[in-house]
């Protein structure tokens, strides 16, 4: 398929490049060039996958793993003045969504304000919770101080990708002797998909009922779960016992978007598809973790009908961020 339009894909800068080293040491040389790289590598690799469009963030956890908030503050602001540059030589292929300080929710608002109203962006890319100076608490953004903030990015009108960010090992017990749970293999899905869950249970969502949030990686397993976190003892007529009004899957279904990001399977997709529907599921790659044409020759080839995999691989994404091809 031609004229794809992808998203969840990366780059960075000096000060969070060393970030990524970690998820490919053995292919540092490649996947450093990989993340600076915007106007050779990336857009031939573009061209041969059928993609069109790039929407591009920063890298993970970059400006989350900094727990000094005016710190976070002046490498989040760097980040996005460098990407809105980059952008502004290509903009026929290359978005830009802000990286945030979400330490402070006063300071990731304006960032995020600046971001759209200053340099074009279209929304924002947070690397999960954040880790704040003088606390030995991870702060996820269900907590009261971030409802200003979240009133904010629903006047906007843009849309939040909750992005996953690597365990902090002095916290996270669980993983302990198992390193090999890191990362995409199961840490990013089990905390992203907790984090969107305390989101929606906080009631978040009958406050910003417009609010869209995205998940990648065709949800981080939320999909498959839906019934049975709606349906728990169910024989026993346990009540929920969540802040927020309705079902799980209803705000799934009316407030969160989902992308393909480095799960490239038919039945996941497929599964995806009979849970959230095919409007609002998008097609993304996850560069430069994952290779362009493993994403396009599967998407391009998967067993699914022609007017979703259109829906999925470009319409929905010009959709929701607003893009001038929507026209």
């Amino acid at each position: 398929m031609q004229g794809k339009v992808t998203l969840e894909d990366h780059f960075a800068i000096d000060a969070t490049l060393g970030d990524s080293q970690p998820f490919g040491p053995h292919v540092w040389t490649e996947l450093r060039h990989r993340l600076l790289d915007f106007h050779d590598q990336r857009l031939r690799l573009m061209d041969e996958a059928g993609v069109e469009i790039m929407i591009v963030s920063l890298n993970a956890p970059a400006i989350q793993a900094i727990p000094d908030s005016k710190r976070a503050a002046e490498v989040a602001r760097q980040a996005n003045d460098v990407l809105a540059a980059e952008v502004a030589k290509r903009p026929d292929r290359f978005v830009g969504v802000a990286a945030l300080p979400m330490q402070e929710p006063e300071l990731a608002t304006q960032e995020l304000q600046r971001s759209i109203n200053e340099l074009g962006f279209r929304g924002a890319l947070v690397n999960g919770y954040s880790q704040v100076t003088g606390s030995s608490r991870l702060v996820h953004y269900d907590l009261p101080q971030y409802r200003p903030f979240w009133r904010a990015v629903e006047a906007l009108g843009f849309p939040f990708y909750l992005h996953p960010r690597p365990p902090v090992p002095d916290v996270s017990p669980l993983y302990e002797g198992h390193g090999w749970l890191f990362g995409p293999t199961w840490s990013f899905a089990a905390e992203t998909a907790v984090h969107a869950l305390r989101l929606i249970g906080s009631g978040l969502f009958d406050e910003c009922p417009h609010l869209q949030v995205i998940l990648g990686h065709l949800g981080e397993g939320l999909p498959y779960y839906l019934w049975r976190i709606d349906n728990r003892n169910n024989w026993m007529k346990a009540p929920h016992k969540y802040t927020a009004r309705k079902r799980v899957a209803d705000y799934f279904c009316a407030n969160f978007y989902l992308t393909t990001s480095g799960h490239f399977s038919t039945p996941a997709l497929i599964d995806a598809i009979a849970e959230s529907g095919a409007d609002r599921i998008m097609f993304s790659v996850d560069y430069p973790f994952e290779d362009f044409s493993d994403a396009a020759e599967w998407f391009d080839s998967a067993e699914i009908g022609e007017d979703a995999r259109r829906k999925i691989g470009r319409t929905n994404a010009l959709r929701l961020f607003k893009l001038p091809a929507a026209e």
